[in-house]
């Protein structure tokens, strides 16, 4: 017999248990991570808007890769390694910024044009001739959708995000994403967890009535999540009529214009969109945002992401974008506390395991996904660090996991 949280049918009988606290303390399973979950899944390095301009460029430096995302004097975006072909070097240093018509490898000189071939070698005469193009800047996998740069490392893992995001793309696409503009830029911030518990927070619902009082205040009791699905879940609210103890919810309901753009069931609604394994896109009625998460190393995680507004926005859209961000930065504060708290734990003897609601499938349906690609992650007991690598790759070949679906989530 199955229940209904949300249209979701629960099993009885579905699995209640999480990954296993050592996964979140391994050094080798941490390598497997970057290896078989981020190298090779999409990962978003920004929007259109935040390379508007030929020589506009953008950089990732993530899992020990250094992506380089430029625009050529074409109009065209492309991606490449952040690699000089000479001796490895950064070619462009910075975060972000501006090369007028050309990269210029800080560390010999070596030039590339915007489209990522070879101008020339300092020096030519000291290098027999170098083909333009096997030479060039090495490129990277991209793909934009809905005006987010996605790039990926390593091809394999998920399809094209066109084919990944289609079940959520008609109801994204009256927010013309693709039209914004950026608001306050790409942040980003370190906390002391292991990444997984980042996401683990962030991929239910169910705290939110205790741990976070503006969202409470917003949402009621209309807020509910989605499960993982194919590498894609879904959360939604809509505003509570109630709403306004808080003074930024009061003062955001009160300031919101009616977002006529919008069709009527989304005009109140905030919705976040779950990309597996660590990125997030929201939308609200005057913005819309992405937020990620990336291992810096077992018990070190980098945030990173940005807000994007309607270029035409009016006064009311820009106070209310500013109060729903006073919300959310509220939020991420109460969101770091508590993974800090979950991810200490699990160093304890005492800690024996997530024992998870009928409303934290979220979390569930990520950590199969992640199962999936790691078979090593439904083993208890953690295995020698140092037998990590071949005891997951011989429980790939066996398939003993089979591949994340509907029909293999134990909430289809």
């Amino acid at each position: 017999m199955n229940r209904h949280v949300h249209n979701v049918a629960v099993p009885n009988d579905w699995d209640r248990s999480g990954l296993p606290g050592w996964s979140y303390h391994s050094p080798a399973l941490l390598e497997l991570e970057k290896e078989h979950v981020f190298r090779n899944h999409w990962q978003i390095v920004g929007h259109v808007s935040d390379v508007p301009g030929p020589g506009d460029y953008l950089t990732l430096d993530v899992m020990g890769e250094r992506a380089l995302v430029v625009r050529g004097k074409d109009g065209v975006v492309r991606a490449f390694h952040n690699l000089c072909r000479h001796r490895g070097s950064r070619v462009v240093a910075d975060r972000q910024g501006t090369c007028r018509n050309a990269l210029v490898c800080p560390f010999h000189g070596w030039v590339y044009n915007l489209d990522g071939t070879l101008r020339g070698a300092a020096r030519p005469r000291s290098f027999p001739d170098l083909d333009k193009t096997e030479f060039g800047l090495m490129p990277l996998e991209l793909e934009i959708w809905m005006g987010f740069i996605f790039i990926r490392f390593r091809t394999g893992g998920q399809p094209p995000v066109t084919e990944l995001m289609a079940p959520v793309a008609a109801e994204i696409a009256p927010y013309r994403t693709e039209d914004m503009v950026p608001s306050y830029g790409i942040w980003t911030q370190t906390t002391p967890v292991n990444w997984k518990s980042v996401r683990d927070v962030d991929n239910e619902g169910y705290h939110v009535a205790m741990a976070h009082p503006a969202l409470q205040d917003l949402y009621g009791s209309t807020y509910f999540d989605e499960p993982f699905v194919n590498g894609v879940s879904r959360s939604f609210a809509t505003y509570n009529p109630q709403a306004g103890r808080r003074w930024s919810v009061r003062n955001y309901m009160r300031i919101a214009p009616e977002a006529a753009h919008l069709p009527e069931h989304l005009r109140k609604a905030w919705i976040y969109y779950g990309l597996f394994p660590n990125a997030v896109i929201a939308v609200t009625p005057e913005s819309a945002q992405f937020y990620q998460e990336f291992p810096l190393s077992t018990g070190e995680t980098l945030l990173r992401g940005a807000i994007y507004r309607y270029r035409d926005e009016s006064r009311q859209q820009a106070a209310a974008r500013y109060l729903a961000f006073r919300i959310d930065r509220d939020t991420m504060a109460e969101d770091v506390q508590l993974s800090v708290w979950s991810n200490e734990s699990m160093l304890s003897e005492a800690f024996k395991g997530f024992y998870l609601s009928d409303l934290e499938f979220g979390v569930r349906t990520h950590h199969d996904h992640l199962r999936a690609a790691l078979p090593v992650l439904a083993l208890e007991t953690a295995p020698d660090e140092k037998d990590m690598r071949s005891l997951n790759e011989a429980l790939l070949s066996r398939k003993q996991t089979p591949p994340v679906s509907p029909a293999s989530s134990p909430l289809a």
